[in-house]
């Protein structure tokens, strides 16, 4: 993680101190432990933190309010257990969202000091054991007391993307050229590197990926830590958002068979990701006429649209959990944290809704994702053409996820299975602006003509299932089309 140094941590708290009263985002105390209070103020001070406009609020131990002067503390964060369980798990599990916070144990004019950092509220007002506190003037209050303040909090959420905030603060040049890989940057973006640090910096500056710091130096955005971290790790509000990759031995999770944490930014670690996933996956054996040949498992293009998906997508704002790739031995899962902001139902042909509107936007100039809209277009269509089971796109416990099958024969398919593909397909017509027929359905499960009968069975029991619906267009019952259920014919334009 960014390490913040004894020098840095000094300075801070003399900064700090030297202020002449305490703030809305500034605290201080001597003795008091107490964990709810602790918790309480979190959640003030990062609502306040947000509502101002500060990339960090603090609470800080050992030094007497009013005058300032450092008097020590008793408290040792890192020593308080509540119930046998660690202070700051004890907080973290309370917090909602959560968020991140670091407690520093130093030594300031030979007294001890604990100073505890807290990132500005993000997503949604921080609360505390389902209550959110804010600071009016220097005092904690509940926020539902003050109704205009939480409206002011909710307008500036609405107006705050999580790229722009920020990651890490007051940071010299050379150490953002430590911390960016932002040679990928220029690389992906099919840019010279230009002649100079200053220049570089003044690039990585003009994409917002760096922002000057008003206290000196620069700050770091969210949008250029998780794309082009070093080291992902290296920023503390992203430790946990690093995607995991895992593969399983069989179609369950009972034994691991490979495991691995990615260790950079999304933009800078994609392609080598990308290796890493085919390295791992079997390949399917065809039997041509002459000729066996391999294929991979699932086409490239539908991994790398769901993979980039699950990035840009995710809430951030979820704590503790990031997106995850698993590999089983009849199928690959992707999931991402957040629920989608559009229905699983609807994702082939509705256009796309982002939380991260910038760092979707940055990732398609990147050339790491497709352009708006066609991403989920493309993954159907590269299923249908490889004969694979249709993927299934489900919302398990606030998070979306994807299932690419293994190739499958159709008789070994379920009816869910046959409905799904279906469903999907009558999808990719309407997008390419052609309706779905028996025949069309058969080609996509590559069945003979004389199966037309079991095609058919197919469409009722998708019809059944309130997925798709006869187009009242069709000229005759043996020219019979159907278009999905939330489709009319006036979309075709005919």
């Amino acid at each position: 993680m960014v390490e913040l140094s004894p020098l840095y941590l000094h300075g801070l708290v003399g900064e700090l101190t030297a202020l002449p009263r305490e703030t809305e985002w500034l605290e201080f105390k001597t003795n008091d432990d107490r964990e709810s209070e602790i918790g309480e103020y979190i959640s003030a001070l990062a609502n306040s933190a947000l509502r101002l406009g500060k990339p960090k609020a603090y609470l800080v131990w050992g030094v007497e309010d009013g005058t300032h002067q450092m008097v020590g503390t008793n408290f040792r964060p890192t020593a308080k257990k509540v119930g046998g369980e660690e202070l700051e798990n004890w907080l973290l599990q309370r917090l909602s969202p959560r968020l991140y916070f670091r407690f520093y144990e130093l030594v300031v004019d030979e007294k001890p000091v604990v100073l505890l950092e807290i990132d500005p509220a993000y997503g949604h007002p921080v609360r505390f054991l389902n209550e959110a506190y804010i600071r009016v003037g220097t005092y904690k209050k509940k926020l539902k007391e003050f109704p205009l303040m939480e409206k002011e909090i909710w307008r500036t959420l609405d107006k705050t993307p999580f790229e722009t905030q920020i990651a890490a603060e007051k940071i010299s040049g050379d150490e953002v050229l430590k911390l960016l890989d932002f040679t990928s940057y220029f690389d992906l973006m099919q840019l010279p590197l230009p002649d100079g640090n200053h220049a570089i910096l003044n690039a990585l500056k003009t994409e917002s990926l760096i922002l000057d710091c008003p206290a000196g130096g620069y700050n770091i955005t969210n949008l250029g830590a998780i794309l082009f971290a070093k080291k992902i790790s290296e920023f503390p509000s992203f430790k946990r958002k690093a995607l995991r990759l895992v593969q399983y031995k069989g179609n369950d999770r009972i034994q691991t068979q490979k495991e691995q944490d990615g260790t950079k930014g999304y933009a800078t670690g994609f392609s080598g990701l990308m290796d890493f996933i085919k390295a791992m996956l079997p390949a399917n054996e065809v039997i041509g006429e002459a000729l066996r040949t391999e294929t991979p498992m699932y086409p490239e293009v539908a991994i790398r649209e769901l993979v980039a998906n699950a990035l840009i997508h995710q809430d951030f704002s979820v704590k503790g959990a990031g997106p995850m790739i698993e590999i089983f031995s009849d199928r690959m899962e992707i999931t991402n944290p957040g629920t989608p902001l559009v229905s699983v139902d609807r994702f082939l042909d509705s256009p796309p809704k982002s939380r991260n509107e910038i760092l979707a936007s940055l990732m398609r100039r990147l050339g790491i994702c497709e352009e708006r809209g066609s991403g989920i277009d493309k993954v159907v269509f590269e299923t249908e053409f490889h004969g694979l089971p249709a993927p299934l796109f489900e919302v398990p416990e606030e998070s979306t996820r994807t299932v690419l099958f293994a190739h499958k024969d159709f008789d070994a398919m379920t009816k869910d299975d046959k409905v799904r593909a279906c469903y999907l397909h009558a999808c990719l017509q309407m997008v390419k602006r052609e309706k779905m027929t028996n025949k069309s359905l058969r080609v996509r499960f590559g069945l003979e003509e004389s199966k037309n009968s079991i095609v058919s069975r197919i469409i009722a029991n998708t019809i059944e299932a309130g997925l798709v619906t006869p187009d009242p267009m069709s000229e005759s019952r043996r020219d019979s089309a159907y278009v999905p259920f939330w489709s009319s014919s006036k979309e075709l334009g005919t």
